[in-house]
């Protein structure tokens, strides 16, 4: 046996253990539930309404490298879209109850389940792996391309498809979870991308794993990125785990608002958004206030005007890897879905100088931003 395979292997045999070891046993199978949903198979071909396509950006074209477009069975061209990127667990990977995760972007659920496939683009997302050929289907591989290839594969899809880039949301299954805070929140321009955050099984900073940065002091840093936004926290097995999760969270010091969710059932899946459940219910309810009051993150507003003081229709302002918006017919803009603190905000128009200015966002009342173009 190859040292690779060895590895991988140790590790699945850990994670049996310990699924194994929070008593999960003693509560009902997921299978007694019937699923009122299934997750559309992934297609080739161009996305449209209803379909999950296979895409992968231009610069890993030739690679296997790829990730999972679903356009809702409700969109339309020229729409608004929020957008729900998912991460999947680690894998191949079974259960003792006959859970099994891929570790490949085909297997995430999530997403789907929880929109029932309508009002939102749905985007699975691979981790990299160190050659750059494939989708790493166990933890992290190359964490900088991962990130590199995370917001240009939501830029690309925002301005393809109408995705509202001040409303994305991040979620992820057991690896996935993790990666919700490791991936998610690994640096301040990654962090600033997202409207708030849905972990189902496993928390990152609760346990510490054989891999660099799942120490407590590197989760708490990347914790602190919250920003005082939103996460739903889902977790199966014993109340006791959950309350581990939530011990965590109140010594970290951390300020947000989180949400619980106990899932009473033995598995270790992401299958049971695809059922009408209570937790189900709850989490689509969250995900509404969320969209709905956008906690920690604030919008700016402003005009941009030519040299001769006339208003500048459809000037394009950017802010940080993926916010984005254009100005009226009256040259004003309105963009929303930024956190605290220091801003660059980015001013574009034909026949004009692009022009840089620093906006410092200390809550909901921030000044308007008024940019002059020459």
């Amino acid at each position: 046996m190859r040292r690779r395979e060895f590895i991988t292997l140790l590790a699945s045999e850990m994670l049996l253990a310990r699924i194994g070891s929070l008593g999960q046993s003693t509560y009902p199978d997921i299978s007694s539930v019937p699923p009122d949903l299934t997750v559309p198979p992934i297609e080739l071909g161009p996305p449209g309404p209803g379909k999950r396509v296979r895409q992968v950006l231009a610069e890993y074209k030739g690679t296997e490298i790829h990730h999972a477009l679903y356009l809702p069975i409700d969109w339309r061209s020229g729409a608004s879209y929020p957008v729900i990127v998912e991460y999947s667990g680690n894998g191949p990977f079974t259960s003792p109850y006959g859970d099994y995760s891929s570790g490949d972007v085909d297997g995430s659920k999530l997403g789907y389940g929880i929109t029932g496939g309508r009002g939102f683009l749905w985007l699975t997302l691979p981790c990299i792996n160190a050659n750059h050929t494939a989708n790493q289907l166990w933890w992290w591989g190359d964490v900088d391309a991962t990130l590199d290839y995370c917001h240009k594969a939501i830029a690309e899809t925002c301005t393809q498809f109408g995705g509202d880039s001040s409303s994305i949301m991040l979620c992820g299954f057991s690896r996935g979870s993790i990666a919700v805070n490791f991936l998610g929140l690994h640096n301040d321009a990654i962090a600033d991308i997202w409207l708030g955050f849905i972990t189902c099984s496993h928390y990152d900073g609760v346990e510490k794993w054989n891999w660099e940065g799942s120490d407590r002091k590197d989760a708490l840093t990347r914790l602190a990125r919250l920003s005082g936004r939103a996460t739903f926290v889902e977790q199966e097995g014993s109340e006791g785990f959950l309350d581990n999760i939530k011990k965590y969270l109140r010594s970290s010091g951390v300020k947000a608002p989180f949400t619980f969710c106990f899932f009473p059932f033995r598995n270790h899946t992401d299958a049971w958004v695809l059922c009408d459940l209570p937790q189900r219910r709850k989490l689509r309810h969250w995900l509404s206030e969320v969209l709905k009051n956008r906690p920690g993150t604030y919008a700016i507003h402003g005009k941009v005007l030519n040299k001769n003081d006339d208003p500048i229709p459809g000037a394009e302002i950017l802010s940080g890897l993926t916010h984005y918006t254009r100005t009226g017919k009256d040259g004003k803009f309105f963009l929303r879905g930024l956190v605290r603190g220091e801003h660059s905000i980015q001013v574009k128009a034909p026949s004009n100088i692009a022009k840089e200015v620093i906006v410092t966002i200390k809550g909901a009342n921030t000044p308007p931003v008024d940019v002059q173009l020459s």
